[in-house]
């Protein structure tokens, strides 16, 4: 089985997709610790007038502490903030009313664990996307072997371009002129729908034949 050692985003980009194209296993590590320059926490959609980076608050947010151990901060109003905002943003792209119903909830009703709730976005991303990769926890990486491992390489301390991941294939985005690469898994699915899976296909094709 072809696996491939991933962190868990929320609502991963298009760079994370397109890395983990083709494995049959994504292995998570819920003891790993939490970095502060992670997207575990963070992604980013494309509004009228800019890119817009939505965050979920955390609490006791520190180093030394396991990402299984995260619990979100419900003190702050970050759902109606981020449910207003792909709303506002992708509200009359074509297949906005077909896909947010199965993401609705997550922002509605989240669980208490961000680890859960990343989660359970990435199973239903997976599943809309069509790829038929199993999710799996393991609490070390001494019990296998991946034939990639993607963990701390996907990070906001530098650009995608510089990691070799990710070769952008352009779609239609519903803002703009110029094309916005490596955005939320959200962008891709409201404005492609169906054709998603084919756009990470040619990505990953790209990344390959640029190596």
């Amino acid at each position: 089985m072809a696996i491939v050692a991933a962190d868990l985003f929320y609502f991963p980009n298009l760079e994370f997709f397109t890395a983990i194209y083709g494995f049959e296993e994504i292995a998570l590590f819920p003891k790993a610790y939490f970095r502060r320059n992670s997207y575990i926490n963070r992604t980013e959609i494309r509004g009228a007038n800019k890119v817009q980076r939505l965050s979920i608050p955390i609490q006791g947010r520190r180093p030394a502490i396991p990402q299984e151990e995260l619990m979100i901060n419900f003190h702050e109003k970050w759902q109606l903030d981020h449910f207003r905002t792909i709303q506002s943003a992708y509200g009359k792209a074509p297949f906005f009313e077909h896909y947010f119903p199965y993401f609705q909830g997550f922002l509605e009703n989240p669980p208490e664990s961000l680890w859960n709730l990343n989660k359970g976005v990435l199973t239903v991303c997976l599943k809309l996307l069509g790829l038929s990769a199993k999710v799996a926890e393991y609490p070390t990486l001494h019990d296998f072997r991946p034939e990639k491992d993607l963990r701390g390489q996907i990070s906001s301390n530098e650009t995608w371009q510089k990691r070799g991941l990710y070769s952008p294939e352009p779609y239609f985005q519903l803002f703009g002129s110029d094309f916005e690469p490596n955005l939320s898994i959200l962008d891709l699915l409201f404005c492609m729908g169906p054709e998603a899976k084919m756009i990470i296909e040619s990505s990953a094709k790209k990344t390959l034949n640029n190596r």
